[in-house]
């Protein structure tokens, strides 16, 4: 597989990045921990929902017995700000394989009140222990090679509003998905894409976790505008994901009522679908 274009002269190593240093959670005390959200991970008006996501990850991983995200289900209620925030912790169930817990984000409204932003529960495990029999018809995206493909770098201004996060990121789209920055979107709820971080730093299960919502929404080639934010994200992490960029295919066949589904296939550099998601968002009519 190819590496990733404008590769940085010395590569970031996974817990010695920028993304592993922003996410990076402080305990407090037991079950509780302190953050502060970095404006490097805005898009248009909030914080990315992948990158908080793996904030709540992280401190999971740490409060729970086993590291690894398996299945993680989150309901966005409140837009994230860049800034302080406490992560709660609270196990529900530990097992030898599986253990189970909760964490919400919250951060001070102007009037002084906690606001919860996120609340969210899942399953960690070992990644490692898992077998190797995989028995599948998924099939990796067909995407052109990364130097036919087009980052943020290459088009028009971005979008109005902050896109901090697209300097963070190594993004190259599959043109057949560009409809929508040339005015002529396709009508379809596809996008595709290379994905790495700009620091060259490798993936591990939490990046995964961001890996899932930071291409463009495939609202943009349905020719809709505007914010796309999230009501609920469902991740499956499928397998520790080898060196080297992902492949990330996200698809919408139903927007309905304001609403749509985004479901994501994550593949790495050895070919194997090492997570997918669905997300229910909310887009702007009109």
């Amino acid at each position: 597989m190819p590496e990733a274009a404008s590769a940085p002269a010395v590569r970031a190593t996974i817990g010695d990045s920028e993304f592993d240093r922003d996410t990076a959670v402080t305990p407090r005390e037991p079950g509780v921990y302190d953050i502060d959200l970095s404006a490097g991970w805005t898009i248009i008006s909030a914080v990315n929902g992948g990158y908080l996501l793996a904030v709540l990850g992280r401190a999971l991983a740490d409060a729970l017995p086993h590291a690894d995200p398996f299945t993680l289900s989150a309901h966005y209620l409140t837009a994230s700000q860049p800034g302080p925030a406490v992560v709660r912790t609270q196990t529900v169930r530990t097992g030898r394989t599986l253990s189970t817990g909760q964490a919400s984000l919250f951060q001070t409204d102007e009037q002084g009140r906690e606001v919860e932003r996120i609340r969210l529960l899942a399953s960690y495990g070992d990644l490692d222990a898992l077998p190797d029999d995989v028995r599948t018809s998924a099939e990796p995206p067909a995407i052109p090679p990364m130097d036919q493909c087009f980052g943020p770098e290459d088009g028009p201004a971005p979008v109005d509003g902050s896109s901090a996060i697209t300097d963070r990121l190594m993004l190259k789209l599959d043109p057949s998905t560009l409809g929508w920055a040339l005015g002529k979107p396709s009508g379809k709820g596809e996008m595709r894409a290379w994905f790495g971080l700009a620091d060259g730093r490798d993936h591990d299960p939490l990046s995964l976790l961001l890996a899932v919502d930071a291409l463009p929404p495939t609202a943009f080639e349905l020719g809709l505008k505007g914010w796309v934010p999230t009501v609920e994200l469902t991740v499956h992490v499928r397998s520790r994901p080898a060196p080297g960029p992902l492949r990330v295919s996200i698809t919408t066949r139903n927007l309905a009522g304001g609403f749509l589904e985004e479901d994501a296939e994550v593949w790495d550099s050895a070919d194997r679908l090492v997570a997918q998601s669905r997300q229910l968002a909310r887009v702007r009519l009109g």
